[in-house]
């Protein structure tokens, strides 16, 4: 059975649960309120009266369309159009910029597709690429020449996760790189020759179908926009830097936006002199003709100290700036004009 008072009953929404309707003295109009039962639930109550319904001096306003909130929501945009503007007005002057050299992890792609996609597949392939190109190439003899070499320099810096490699045995040569790569790659290390076999490795990922690379779609709107401008300087070798644009999961060949490619070979990207070096090839009039694009502060640091312009990205999943860091910041490529 429904329960109901005087003036009727209201079911609540609830199965099992009804509710009194009751009068309102003030308005004599139905109107509906929210409240709480006894176990806790959300209820609907319709309240209503039978005197006549009183008119106000001064009508109520909708708050819907309430000016004051209309006022407060118009405030609020205007805050937020402020925050943007003032966002783009903290860059530097771009109007000289006549190249743009940029990072590529944590800047153009995101750190999570280099640390969740292509590191892994570095590291679960070492030994079989090692072992299916082991003396069979010039560039397999190449890669395991460097590789010695870094070793033999880790072994006398007492690096950690080192180990010899035996003079001779196939089988044990590959397996003593392979794991010298493991440590490295572990570490994050950023030298040349862990750098070059990781993109060999890569090559046979993209060439099969089995990689395919991600860029940020700011990023790749950037390099149509900026085109003969921009070049990409990574700790990456020449080679993943040309495999990262070439095979993009959205975007496809991002190649013939960029103008040339420069890895570790030029320096390490936290020295000066590797921006000086950068300057030199591109042949600008002024190093502050070039602007640099990077997530890292140390590397926009070396970069500011070699003359050039220096912008940090701000990714998702990047490393925190350290505070008062000096650097203008942009989160998309889409506010940087030249």
């Amino acid at each position: 059975m429904m329960m109901t008072s005087q003036l009727g009953a209201c079911a609540c929404p609830f199965p099992g649960h009804i509710y009194p309707i009751q009068s309102n003295p003030i308005d004599g109009i139905h109107s509906v309120r929210r409240h709480r039962d006894s176990t806790g639930m959300q209820a609907t109550s319709i309240f209503s009266s039978s005197k006549p319904a009183r008119r106000h001096r001064h009508p109520v306003p909708n708050p819907v369309s309430s000016p004051f909130r209309s006022r407060k929501k118009e405030h609020g945009l205007r805050l937020r159009l402020r925050a943007a503007m003032a966002s783009e007005s903290d860059l530097p002057d771009l109007s000289a910029i006549q190249r743009v050299v940029l990072d590529i992890e944590g800047t153009t792609t995101p750190i999570s597709f280099v640390a969740e996609v292509l590191f892994p597949y570095a590291r679960d392939n070492v030994r079989r690429h090692l072992a299916d190109t082991y003396g069979r190439s010039e560039e397999a003899r190449a890669d395991v020449a460097l590789l010695r070499a870094q070793v033999e320099l880790d072994l006398a810096q007492g690096v950690a996760g080192a180990v010899p490699v035996p003079p001779e045995g196939e089988a044990a040569i590959v397996e003593a790189l392979a794991a010298n790569v493991e440590a490295m790659i572990r570490a994050d290390r950023k030298v040349t020759a862990l750098k070059q076999l990781q993109g060999r490795i890569w090559r046979r990922g993209f060439d099969s179908g089995v990689l395919r690379s991600e860029v940020f779609d700011d990023a790749a709107e950037a390099l149509r926009r900026w085109r003969a401008k921009a070049y990409i300087y990574s700790s990456g070798s020449r080679e993943a830097q040309r495999l990262i644009f070439g095979n993009t999961a959205t975007h496809g060949d991002l190649r013939h936006h960029l103008c040339g490619f420069f890895d570790t070979t030029v320096g390490a990207k936290r020295e000066a002199s590797s921006y000086y070096e950068i300057w030199q090839t591109l042949g600008t009039d002024r190093p502050s003709q070039i602007l640099f694009l990077t997530d890292v502060h140390q590397e926009a640091t070396a970069a500011k100290a070699a003359g050039l312009e220096a912008i940090l990205s701000i990714r998702p999943g990047n490393a925190p700036l350290p505070p008062n860091h000096g650097f203008p910041t942009v989160t998309s490529f889409a506010q940087i004009s030249i």
